[in-house]
């Protein structure tokens, strides 16, 4: 569990934004559930500022959630991380702890 803390060094935003310098952006994040077939289950994530690296944000999630997981480019929404499985309270706790949103950002969707 050490390359965690390590990962978050790298999920920050550039070093030359011009935002508030808290790291977490005031727009929502949606967290949905999607039903595929049977019991599968995909975890979407919708409004993550463009400033962080969603590539590295989904290895840091499949590696610590145990689960696969894509950046997809939906034409409505723009770029949208999918997760395999239900990782709604996973993600929402991930994007907490590494700064990334703040709780009252977060929109858990599906409850």
């Amino acid at each position: 569990m050490t390359s965690i803390p390590s990962l978050s060094l790298d999920l920050k935003p550039a070093s030359d934004d011009v935002g508030g310098g808290s790291g977490a952006q005031d727009s929502i994040i949606h967290i949905r559930i999607q039903q595929r077939n049977g019991r599968k289950t995909l975890t979407t994530v919708q409004g993550i500022s463009t400033q962080f690296d969603l590539k590295k944000i989904v290895k840091a999630c499949k590696k610590e959630f145990a689960c696969n997981g894509t950046v997809v480019d939906h034409p409505e929404y723009g770029e949208v991380i999918q997760l395999q499985g239900d990782q709604r309270i996973n993600i929402k706790d991930f994007l907490k702890n590494h700064n990334i949103a703040k709780d009252d950002q977060l929109k858990v969707h599906g409850f």
